[in-house]
């Protein structure tokens, strides 16, 4: 038994922020239904290429993109812009026990598929909403995407070069961030129904989770007063704590506390290091680390990057290559904890994910869904759940319903 599996969603979030957080739920058990248009689907299906190839070697409708945060699930079509379709829904939400969408605020009120809607249908339901800007405030009404949240909520001015222009970070963090935030709220909220009995409507927003995920930088500015700079690969707060370059490459150098930097320090040829007091203490280096970081690069560009990398974990500094993603996936310790699984799929024979780094002792994940066909359950669970007759699939597909 997998640990929500008497958990059942109806999901009508698409993209990633939603999904991500669905097939987060599907991962730990819970029967997760997403709901698309019929004959377009989730946007992401079309946001290649690259493509999954079906086994005649030929692109599919399925893009990587809409691989990486949908498997686990059932996918049924329905046009819940006629009433039909909304009829169909609301006999749905009365079998479920969470909704998750990602509409802009208000969208759904016209469909009647809004949170009081569906809670007069079901009293107990636990509803998520994911927007840019919350339920609420200024921004509410507008429509918000990764990229602009990571500029509006600092990420961006954080990240880059001291000298370069601000970057934005090279996966949608802001939605992956908030698709984990809307994990965790929803299962606080079932724990809190299994108490009470009562739903509720979470209210999640991209811009929030953003920079509540800046963490120690927030920090830095609230109680220090600073505006936080670009550091490159620095650290804020800890130092040395960065990429150097090495006589053939680069090397990351993670050192945490005083007495790795003493052991550091020794194997740098600079035993002084340590018991000089501008460097004695990580604050101390802190405060002066442009006298001691120059120090160390030139020391460091004397061997390679195989050489630091088998003195450094001989002393337990951590530290460690600048890995591609291909690189990241040969990994023996990336392999050893089986990261890649593969998913037999109907049309391409097999699909490679990614597997959850949650790890259970007593109910593990089971990798046995691939990311659905546009439809592939839309017959199966209308039949099962709502008890729909073959002629009765056939008259909505014939009206454009499903």
């Amino acid at each position: 038994m997998s640990a929500l599996s008497s958990i059942r969603v109806l999901d009508l979030s698409r993209v990633l922020a939603g999904p991500w957080c669905s097939q987060n739920l599907a991962d730990l058990g819970a029967q997760v239904i997403k709901v698309e248009r019929p004959g377009q689907g989730d946007d992401t299906r079309g946001w290649g290429p690259p493509f999954l190839k079906d086994r005649d070697g030929q692109d599919t409708r399925e893009a990587a993109y809409y691989l990486c945060a949908n498997r686990g699930k059932q996918s049924i079509t329905v046009d819940f812009t006629q009433p039909e379709g909304q009829a169909l829904l609301h006999e749905l939400v009365k079998h479920c026990d969470v909704v998750l969408e990602n509409f802009k605020v208000g969208g759904l009120r016209k469909y009647q598929l809004d949170y009081d809607s569906l809670k007069a249908i079901k009293p107990d339901l636990v509803y998520c909403s994911i927007t840019g800007f919350g339920q609420t405030g200024p921004y509410a009404d507008r429509a918000g995407y990764d990229f602009m949240v990571q500029g509006l909520g600092g990420l961006m001015s954080i990240t880059g070069a001291p000298d370069g222009e601000p970057q934005k970070v090279g996966v949608a963090v802001a939605d992956l961030f908030t698709g984990m935030y809307a994990t965790t709220a929803i299962l606080a909220a079932l724990f809190h129904r299994q108490q009470s009995g009562q739903g509720q409507h979470i209210d999640i927003a991209l811009l929030d989770c953003q920079l509540a995920m800046l963490a120690n930088v927030n920090m830095n500015h609230l109680i220090g007063g600073v505006t936080p700079p670009r550091q490159g690969n620095a650290h804020a707060n800890i130092v040395p704590y960065q990429v150097f370059a090495t006589a053939d490459g680069h090397v990351i150098v993670a050192v945490g506390n005083d007495s790795q930097f003493a052991r550091y320090a020794a194997l740098c040829g600079h035993p002084e290091w340590a018991a000089d007091e501008r460097f004695a203490t990580n604050r101390a280096r802190v405060q002066h680390r442009q006298v001691l970081v120059p120090m160390i690069a030139e020391v460091m560009r004397t061997r390679t990057r195989d050489e630091w990398i088998a003195l450094l974990d001989a002393e337990t500094i951590p530290c460690g290559p600048i890995n591609t993603i291909p690189q990241a996936f040969a990994d023996p310790q990336i392999q050893h904890r089986g990261m890649r699984v593969d998913i037999p799929h109907p049309v391409a024979g097999s699909v490679p994910q990614v597997a959850s780094p949650m790890r259970f002792s007593a109910t593990p994940i089971q990798y046995e869904t691939p990311p659905p066909l546009l439809g592939q359950h839309t017959a199966a669970v209308l039949q099962s759940l709502l008890g729909k007759s073959d002629e009765a699939l056939a008259q909505l597909q014939a009206r454009g319903v499903i």
